[in-house]
């Protein structure tokens, strides 16, 4: 009987923090760590993904892994509650070696949308684009892979 009460308690508890009653520990740390982005960069990342284009602002094809024939992926990112227009940018990898650094603006204001792209000239293996703030402190990275 205890095993089963157990479970019935467990499932309560999944029930109430999927239905936001109780605060999940997962949840609060994310929360922790938007807060400390927030606090730090001036903005919070909503999305950050790697796709293979861009349409209606939103990003198109979003994968961790891509086919060798694909010319061209783009990094979008959709930052929320930007404090003042800054900068961020965009340094993409192959392997260690650094490929492309490219800079856009973040304009002040609810949320903002943008991407940066990069043909990938059929390396296969290993990428990454790191996201760094104006003043160069790394906000987010995002791996994936050509095969």
């Amino acid at each position: 009987m205890k095993e089963h009460g157990n479970c019935i308690l467990i499932l309560v508890l999944a029930a109430l923090i999927s239905a936001g009653m109780i605060p999940s520990v997962f949840g609060q740390e994310k929360a922790k760590q938007e807060i400390t982005l927030k606090e730090t960069t001036g903005f919070t990342i909503a999305r950050s993904v790697v796709g293979t284009a861009v349409e209606n602002r939103e990003p198109i094809g979003v994968a961790e892994t891509f086919p060798a024939t694909t010319e061209k992926v783009y990094c979008f990112l959709e930052a929320t509650n930007i404090a003042k227009d800054t900068e961020i940018s965009f340094t993409w990898f192959y392997g260690q070696k650094e490929m492309l650094k490219v800079s856009l603006p973040l304009k002040m204001g609810p949320r903002w949308r943008t991407n940066a792209s990069k043909n990938l000239g059929g390396l296969k293996g290993e990428w990454k684009v790191e996201i760094k703030d104006a003043e160069g402190n790394l906000v987010k990275d995002i791996k994936f892979k050509v095969e």
